[in-house]
């Protein structure tokens, strides 16, 4: 016979969340390693807060909110708010209870400002990396390195003269501006809206946009991001960033390997690198110059493989613009922009994360 159309209200409620979600699903692994990083953590999120006054929202379920963010494509933390208000899962995955309040997105909004003071998501990323789980799926020998240009959240209206000149936008909220004949430089002009950003281009004969650079550290096993940082958009940013993120897993006892793009073919870059007993498999770049990679690196097989491999971190990158919401920062500032920019490439770690420990057992 058919079902009645008609609904009833329930005085109690008997939902238990736990039940709700099936054994298999894929986000009970990744809660488990985020649940076990984040009590790892709990002593620099001490340090945030004041022992008096009013309760704030835990720094962990921040955390999970904005990993879900990223992995659901949520445009907005005011969009990420109302989900959780009625989804089942995004509850559970927070660890907000059925009959919970959801906090209103701009009380979020600020305390998801706090954990910006604590580098909490550099030392997040760092606290996923040291689960046991993910120790074995890890190499400690042979890396890669890229950089990604990632638009500012500024408008290039609002790239202005530093000495105040300059003819003024035209009447309205987002007034007209002329730039046609003017010069327009990062050394003589800035944004008013996002003082960090630069005015770049990815190359010859693209426009110009303001713009941060998003850099990560693949290892070379299973492709997992092992160092995320972002900086200002300049032309030696990718290079200072590959030094400093190699940093940590260089001079030991035996040598590791590093790749890269051409862009890090350069005298300077591989001599640096040599000098921390990391051995360069970069791209030769001998367009009208001669390249810094000479036959001691690329006569080994090695070479071949980390010239294949290394373009596996152009996927981390695309997910995190196209299913995380990087391709327009929707922060200002450079903290902000490294935060969010780490906090995806954790997530994206966390995401594959399932299938990578399903094929290893």
């Amino acid at each position: 016979m058919r079902g009645s159309d008609q609904g009833n209200g329930s005085l109690f409620s008997y939902v238990d969340l736990e039940q709700r979600v099936r054994p298999d699903h894929p986000l009970r692994v990744i809660r488990e390693i985020a649940n076990a990083s984040l009590q790892a953590l709990s002593a620099d999120f001490d340090a945030l807060y004041s022992p008096f006054g009013r309760e704030s929202i835990p720094p962990e379920r921040l955390v999970r909110a904005l990993l879900l963010q990223a992995f659901y494509s949520i445009r907005s933390e005011r969009q990420l708010v109302e989900r959780i208000e009625y989804d089942l899962l995004f509850r559970w995955f927070v660890g907000l209870g059925i009959d919970e309040v959801v906090w209103d997105a701009t009380t979020f909004t600020k305390n998801r400002d706090r954990l910006l003071d604590g580098d909490v998501a550099a030392k997040f990323l760092s606290a996923v990396l040291s689960q046991s789980r993910m120790k074995r799926l890890l190499s400690s020998e042979h890396f890669s390195v890229d950089g990604t240009l990632i638009e500012a959240w500024a408008s290039p209206k609002s790239f202005r003269p530093k000495d105040g000149s300059g003819a003024p936008p035209g009447p309205g909220r987002n007034g007209e501006r002329d730039f046609h004949g003017e010069r327009r430089t990062n050394d003589t002009h800035a944004s008013s809206t996002d003082p960090d950003a630069r005015l770049y281009r990815k190359g010859r004969g693209k426009e110009a946009k303001l713009s941060f650079m998003g850099h990560a550290l693949m290892e070379n096993r299973n492709g997992l991001i092992v160092g995320a940082v972002a900086t200002r958009a300049s032309g030696h940013a990718e290079r200072l960033a590959a030094l400093a993120l190699i940093e940590p897993h260089a001079e030991r006892p035996q040598s590791i390997t590093l790749g890269g793009d051409k862009n890090y073919d350069t005298k300077d870059f591989v001599m640096e690198l040599r000098e921390r007993a990391v051995t360069p498999h970069v791209a030769q770049n001998d367009t009208n110059r001669r390249s810094a990679i000479d036959g001691r690196t690329t006569r080994h097989p090695g070479y071949a493989v980390s010239m294949r491999i290394r373009k596996r971190i152009e996927e981390a990158f695309g997910w995190a613009k196209t299913v995380a919401g990087l391709r327009k920062m929707r922060h200002r500032g450079l903290p902000k922009v490294d935060w969010q920019f780490t906090l995806a490439m954790t997530a994206y770690n966390l995401i594959r994360l399932p299938k990578l420990l399903a094929d290893l057992a």
